[in-house]
């Protein structure tokens, strides 16, 4: 059946705070562990569809209400620290009430569900980092899934983490969790944990960038994974691979790098020039050509493929299944997705691409770019984006504030056009045989849209219809 019903609180009240995707299916999954869901969302609408499925929604802020709780579950957007508490989280800390997350509830309920009988006991493998976390963990499903194995895909990708069907032997779950998850879930255990790098983002709420590496820290520190896979591409993962490996011969850590060759002592996988190997021992046992691979262009996607051929090797897949999965992967929606090509000219969605760290990793991946960009700045403004430029012929800057962004791209002729209409039409009118029409905004959507996702779709239909 669908879903995890949550442990250890028979009987018991539990307040689940916004009633979101992930608010919504935890408070089913209380309900199914015997426990009684007390609701609460500002949004009167959301608090109408739970009420339909029998849920009693209470302010859960007031004094008689919290009183009642054993814990109290909060959704990923809700602060519970920096830059200061929602007021319900507030009452729960000066209450004493503990307060958790649907990641914290699944991993404490994994370990005493029917699962615990099963021949081979379920897997968890749980995916951080800044950038490339969604396609990393898609990557590792599908390269299981064509390996012939069962894999689930949930939390900040797929289903809620609550709403997977419970596993059966030998299945594989993938997990991908933000920062907002693994800060605050009380549980965390799974069998392979992955880093994949750091770049400054989110830094209002966890109060600087120590406390967003402290928060995906967590992972690895409270977790103890039986395999950690680790970007060392950046000094905090060089860290954190220091902190958990005992040892040169250590090989319960795999460092990855798409930066410098990794042939030490250990478990190593890198990519340099195209190639992916792997290192045992000091010496290589493995090599993959991930050049003709089409759906992960880029350095930033050769990192992500070494991080997922990292998780299937730690899983006992063999490198000859694992390249044959690779080919078969078509990339996910808005992240380096090719959504044409007409006349010698690509054209690429990466919506994804919110910040500039994500944006520069785009525009390394191709060339000849006309360059849609622009959008809801984000701080510490575009000077990180210098280096990537020279691939740039022309960027056609949309976003309400088009031409204070346009005036930061520095060395680079640029239109402004404000909307995402007139960007594409005057980029595909421009562009020639051998260019890449590249959406990848390096900002926010919010001003113009209400997702990244909406604005990847507008860009490729906006290209669809004028082909």
């Amino acid at each position: 059946k669908r879903m995890i019903p949550v442990a250890g609180y028979v009987g018991q009240s539990v307040g689940v705070l916004v009633l979101g995707r992930s608010g919504l299916s935890a408070a089913r999954s209380l309900r199914a562990g015997g426990a009684e869901a007390l609701c609460w969302d500002d949004n009167p609408d959301a608090r109408a569809k739970a009420e339909a499925e029998g849920f009693e929604c209470l302010d859960l802020g007031k004094e008689a209400v919290m009183s009642r709780l054993s814990a109290l579950v909060v959704s990923p957007g809700i602060a519970h620290l920096y830059p200061e508490p929602n007021r319900v989280v507030a009452a729960a800390l000066l209450a004493g009430v503990p307060v958790d997350n649907d990641i914290g509830l699944f991993f404490a309920s994994l370990g005493s569900g029917a699962w615990v009988e099963l021949d081979v006991p379920p897997r968890v493998v749980a995916v951080t980092g800044s950038n490339g976390k969604s396609t990393t963990s898609a990557l590792i499903a599908h390269l299981i899934e064509s390996a012939g194995k069962t894999a689930q895909l949930a939390g900040n990708i797929g289903r809620g983490v609550l709403d997977i069907d419970e596993p059966l032997s030998g299945d594989v779950i993938v997990l991908e969790l933000s920062s907002y998850q693994t800060e605050l879930a009380r549980a965390l255990t799974p069998d392979i944990a992955v880093f994949t790098n750091l770049s400054p983002d989110h830094l209002d709420r966890h109060h600087g960038m120590g406390g967003y590496f402290a928060a995906k820290r967590r992972l690895f520190a409270e977790g103890g994974p039986d395999r950690a896979v680790i970007g060392v591409d950046e000094t905090e993962g060089m860290f954190l691979d220091n902190q958990l490996s005992a040892g040169q011969g250590d090989d319960r850590v795999i460092r990855i790098s798409v930066e410098r060759k990794l042939t030490g002592h250990g478990w190593n996988v890198y990519a340099k020039k195209g190639f992916l190997a792997e290192w045992r021992k000091g010496r290589q046992v493995a090599s993959i050509d991930l050049r003709e691979v089409k759906g992960l262009p880029g350095a930033h996607n050769h990192q992500n493929a070494c991080a997922a051929y990292a998780v299937c090797r730690a899983l006992g897949i063999a490198p000859r299944d694992i390249e044959k999965g690779f080919h078969s992967f078509k990339g996910l929606p808005h992240r380096s997705q090719l959504i044409a090509e007409a006349a010698g000219i690509s054209y690429v969605n990466d919506s994804k691409a919110t910040n500039v760290d994500a944006a520069y990793m785009a525009l390394r991946a191709f060339e000849n770019i006309r360059w849609i960009c622009g959008g809801l700045e984000k701080e510490g403004g575009l000077s990180g984006l210098t280096e990537a430029l020279g691939s740039v012929k022309k960027a056609y800057v949309i976003g309400r504030e088009a031409a204070q962004f346009a005036m930061q791209l520095k060395g680079v002729e640029a239109e402004v056009c404000t909307t995402m209409e007139k960007a594409v039409e005057a980029a595909m009118r421009e562009a020639e045989a051998g260019d890449v029409v590249l959406l990848a905004p390096a900002a926010a959507s919010f001003d113009q849209y209400d997702s990244f996702e909406k604005r990847g779709e507008h860009f490729a239909a906006e290209v669809l219809r004028r082909l």
